[in-house]
This record gives structure tokens, C-alpha cells and sequence, in this order.
């Protein structure tokens, strides 16, 4: 058996995993002579791609725009699948904060892990309503995705970055048609690949055999999973029994459609890699506008199904 180490990009198993986990819960890795080990990275270590530059491990999930930025930056990293066909980040309200559009965000506390990119994002929201991006009052929430109770209890009027596909969906003491979801990609923000899948360079190019092979399984499996979500349930279970299934359900509903393109899976696209690249350009982000010219390619996945 050939051992694939992967490091997700968030803790597991979050539903954004469930194709690896039921590939590898069914036996399918086995079955293609794969033994594929699931971590995640330590962040005292940094992020999954610091991970993979060390060697860590030998594919990992990345958010799109931290490939390119170490692109920019002259680092060996390659994405060879995407994820995610569109963002998953939202921004949150309630509905008594006054806040109706993202232009009423000026002269309400948002709350985010205020990182360049964040910064950018709700600055370029904010003014595309036709708003004064100046006037919104940033809270500092570092890494923390506030929940409906925090807004209800004052800490911010609304908040951004937490997932219209996970953390929207957790059960809360706040009514439902209290709360106010908007996946950010509905309201003004560049189109953008979530999540990629990749790794070193020189492990793809020592090791492209392995490298077709594991994506084509993990194909299946989340093919599998969006062809009917409540399949993976029995895996998470398998490997976490307590996970809270409930959400995990409702999750996986939302979720799943993001993993095809025009029944394509893992095809990263020009039309949201390089226009997203220019827009952090823009925003003062990446330092190479160009830096997503071959960042990525899909040599190695399978040939479109017919």
C-alpha cells in the first residue's frame, strides 16, 4: 500500500471533507492501493501550505488565495483540484440591527479576523452597495466566528467570515427569521474558488501516478456524497460518533452543490482563479497580479465524463 498523507484545512471531519472521508471509509482508497492519512495542521506550525512546503505532508486543501500569495512569493506549491465552485464565507446580522443591505454595515461594528484580505473583502462590499467603507468599526475578533447570541448580546452588530454552509446552520437560542445569512458572493464579491486541493511540486512531478490516482478516487467519493449527502453520514459517524449529526445533515445539503461545475468536479477554472488574483492585486493583497498563471492546472485529473 502506498501511503498518501493529506492535511485538510480545517478541523475534521467538517462536511467540506465528506468525499475523502467516504472514499476512505468504503474501502475505495484501499481498493486503488492507497493508504490515505487525514490531519490537520497544527497552526503553532502555520497553515497546510506551510505544512506541505515542509514536507508534512503530500496534498493538502488551501483556501485559493493563500496558493496564490506564496506563488507570488516564488514558493514550489501547485493546485491540481478545486474544492469549492464558489465562496463560503458570509457575512451575519440580526434583523433588529438596522442592517438591510451591506452599504448599512457604516457606522456598525463588524466583527473579523481583521486580515488583509477580510479587510479587503468588506471594504469592497461595503462600497459596491454604494456605501462609505470608512465609517464601518471593525472589531477585532481574531480567529473567532461570533455566533447570533454574541450580536444579540452587543459584542457587534454583525460579523464576517463565518460559513453560510456550516457555522449559519448551527443550532442557536435566536429565533431562525431573527437571524440574517449573506453568502458574500450574493452581495457583490468576486467569484472565487473556497477551497483547492494540491502540493509540492516536486512530489507531484516524482509522484503523478499516485497523485491521478488519488484524485480520481476522491472523485468518487465526493461525487457520492453529492449525489445523495446523507451517504456520508455513516462515515463521519464512523470516525467521530459524537460529531452532531443534525447539522452535519443540514451541512452536507448545503455544501455538496458547490463541488461541481457543470457535473465537472475539481476543474479550477481561469474564469475565478485569474479575476479573483487581479482583485486581491487590487486591494493591495498579492503582490503579483499574474501570480495565478501556473498556480494551478488540471493535468492531473480525470478526463470530463461524457
Amino acid at each position: 500500500m502506498t501511503v498518501v498523507r493529506v492535511m485538510l484545512e480545517y478541523f475534521h471531519p467538517w462536511p467540506n471533507s465528506a468525499g475523502f472521508y467516504l472514499a476512505r471509509e468504503r474501502g475505495w482508497y484501499r481498493d486503488a492501493g492507497l493508504s490515505v492519512q487525514l490531519s490537520v495542521p497544527d497552526p503553532f506550525h502555520g497553515d497546510t501550505l506551510e505544512h506541505l512546503l515542509q514536507g508534512q505532508a503530500d496534498l493538502g486543501v488551501f483556501p485559493s488565495n493563500r496558493l496564490l500569495v506564496r506563488r507570488s512569493l516564488g514558493q514550489p506549491l501547485l493546485g491540481v483540484a478545486a474544492i469549492n465552485q464558489r465562496g463560503l464565507e458570509s457575512i451575519q446580522t440580526l434583523t433588529d440591527s438596522g442592517i438591510r443591505r451591506p452599504r448599512d454595515l457604516a457606522g456598525k461594528r463588524l466583527a473579523l479576523n481583521p486580515t488583509p484580505r477580510g479587510l479587503a473583502m468588506v471594504r469592497h462590499l461595503v462600497a459596491a452597495d454604494g456605501g462609505d467603507p470608512d465609517a464601518v468599526i471593525i472589531v477585532d475578533s481574531k480567529v473567532r466566528e461570533l455566533r447570533p447570541e454574541d450580536l444579540a448580546a452587543g459584542v457587534a452588530d454583525a460579523s464576517f467570515g463565518g460559513y453560510w454552509a456550516w457555522e449559519a446552520l448551527m443550532d442557536s437560542t435566536i429565533a431562525p427569521e431573527r437571524r440574517v445569512v449573506w453568502p458574500v458572493d450574493d452581495i457583490g464579491a468576486p467569484r472565487y474558488h473556497s477551497y483547492l486541493l494540491g502540493g509540492q511540486e516536486h512530489w507531484l512531478e516524482q509522484n503523478p501516478d499516485i497523485a491521478r490516482t488519488f484524485l480520481a478516487v476522491t472523485e468518487r467519493g465526493f461525487r457520492a456524497v453529492a449525489d445523495d449527502p446523507q451517504s456520508a453520514l455513516e462515515a463521519y459517524e464512523a470516525a467521530i460518533p459524537y460529531f452532531p449529526r443534525q447539522l452535519l445533515s443540514q451541512s452536507l445539503q448545503h455544501i455538496a452543490p458547490t463541488w461541481l461545475h457543470e457535473r465537472r468536479w475539481g476543474e479550477q477554472r481561469e474564469a475565478l482563479i485569474a479575476p479573483y488574483a487581479h482583485w486581491l492585486h487590487e486591494h493591495g493583497v498579492l503582490a503579483d497580479a499574474d501570480a495565478w498563471r501556473g498556480a494551478t492546472h488540471n493535468d492531473y485529473l480525470a478526463e470530463p465524463q461524457a
